[in-house]
């Protein structure tokens, strides 16, 4: 597989490049907004039980992702993703209004943040499903990595920059900047034409002009740009038949056992994540904390960048091997007290992370049909991430009674829980290639 050459479908594809350029802008504000809700809510409260209070309202709404699914094959998919974009952008001025009222407290943060956050599981999806809307089956792994270096490479350099603005300006001043990308991402999120689910036309490119922008095709009539911006009326009744088909294909699939590992993993993981703030206050305050999220994205880059040249690799065995790998590195991170040696090896431990979500990603949206691609991506954004906020309000709590380092280390324990699972259930050890897979069938 040559990467450089597929790399050009973001050159080819003018969809694709406004998707990835959206998702690029409101990540950066994304990832600077981060780092300053939950360093401000440590700073605000000096606890670990705090910022794992605040872990559970933000990752809390990932579990009713699910329930956006229906809503998602069913609406306009530009039309989420601008609205949302508008909505969040107006919401975090609440916080910096709030300071120059007097009135900032960690409750105002602590309110905000779920609000953002529950915004993001109709964003994430809708992303999702415009993907194999847009892009030609032979490049989901190619756009998916793009979408995933986005996300991961954006984080990396800015969750390390926040760490320094916040010592330099303060957390608050930084959701000016969150706000202001939200709009730039919903301005190149407006311009996107996403067909509808079934559409059989190419993807949009430069030298499409009919398809990319809607100019007059012979015999002097308009050109109809298949896109999916009339939405389909939506009863109760439809509603949860939706709802029912969508979980129903994953009961069916072998997309349920694999949840497994995710609940697991990512509960641990979730209390890593609410008291990383204390176990970087240890080893140098905002700076190495900044530093240590830009690591765990930095790997997660790197895995993102590296996934096409593993996709040809039997997906069971790749899985093993992977998180092996991945969880040892964390733990060796975590036992290491010279903080730039934590940093490479939490790098090299989320490495094999970023190369998983890519192959996974692309097997789902090959494997699944696209009516019901929204549904089944939100049903296993949501059933994955199930206890990651119960593992942040526990974690907040064990990190101020047994120490933020036993906490964070447990993560890696959650990583290795993932290596063995797979390697103990012959159905997911068995699992081919993604050019070999078939079905999903259980």
């Amino acid at each position: 597989m040559n990467v450089s050459i597929r790399d050009w479908v973001l050159v080819r594809n003018a969809n694709l490049r406004r998707l990835v350029f959206g998702r690029l802008v409101t990540n950066a504000g994304d990832s600077v907004y981060a780092i300053a809700a939950m360093w401000l809510v440590y700073d605000l409260t000096g606890s670990s039980a705090y910022t794992g209070l605040a872990g559970f309202l933000t990752m809390a709404p990932q579990a009713l992702q699910v329930f956006a699914g229906p809503l998602v094959d069913r609406w306009s998919l530009r039309r989420i993703l601008v609205r949302t974009q508008l909505v969040q952008a107006v919401l975090v001025l609440a916080i910096p209004l709030a300071d120059f009222l007097g009135v900032l407290s960690v409750w105002v943060v602590l309110t905000v943040m779920p609000l953002v956050s529950l915004l993001n599981q109709l964003v994430y999806p809708a992303q999702s499903a415009a993907v194999p809307r847009i892009v030609d089956g032979d490049d989901l792994v190619t756009a998916n990595s793009l979408l995933s270096l986005s996300y991961q490479g954006v984080d990396m350099a800015f969750n390390a920059l926040a760490g320094v603005l916040i010592a330099a300006t303060g957390a608050v001043t930084l959701y000016l900047l969150d706000s202001v990308s939200f709009a730039v991402a919903a301005a190149l999120f407006v311009r996107l034409h996403i067909p509808a689910a079934g559409e059989d036309d190419e993807p949009a490119t430069d030298t499409d002009s009919s398809a990319a922008t809607g100019a007059v095709a012979d015999g002097g009539a308009d050109a109809p740009v298949p896109d999916d911006d009339d939405d389909d009326e939506l009863g109760p009744s439809g509603y949860l038949d939706d709802l029912r088909a969508g979980l129903g294909f994953v009961r069916g699939s072998i997309l349920l056992p694999m949840l497994v590992t995710g609940l697991v993993a990512n509960g641990l993981l979730g209390g890593a994540w609410a008291t990383m703030p204390t176990f970087a206050d240890a080893r140098g305050g905002p700076e190495a904390y900044g530093m240590l999220m830009a690591a765990i994205a930095g790997g997660i880059l790197v895995g993102a960048a590296v996934a096409s040249v593993f996709d040809d690799l039997p997906f069971g065995p790749l899985t093993v091997g992977l998180f092996a790998v991945s969880g040892s590195a964390w733990l060796a991170a975590i036992s290491v007290s010279w903080l730039p040696g934590t940093i490479a090896l939490l790098t090299l431990a989320t490495v094999p992370i970023g190369i998983s979500n890519v192959i996974t990603m692309a097997i789902i949206q090959t494997l699944v049909p696209d009516d019901l691609l929204g549904r089944v991506m939100a049903a296993v954004g949501s059933l994955s991430t199930l206890m990651m906020p119960a593992g942040s309000a526990l974690g907040g709590v064990f990190g101020d009674t047994v120490g933020a380092e036993f906490v964070v280390g447990a993560g890696g324990a959650g990583l290795l829980f993932v290596a063995a699972y797979v390697l103990a259930v012959p159905s997911l050890r068995r699992l081919p290639a993604i050019d070999e897979m078939e079905t999903l069938a259980a």
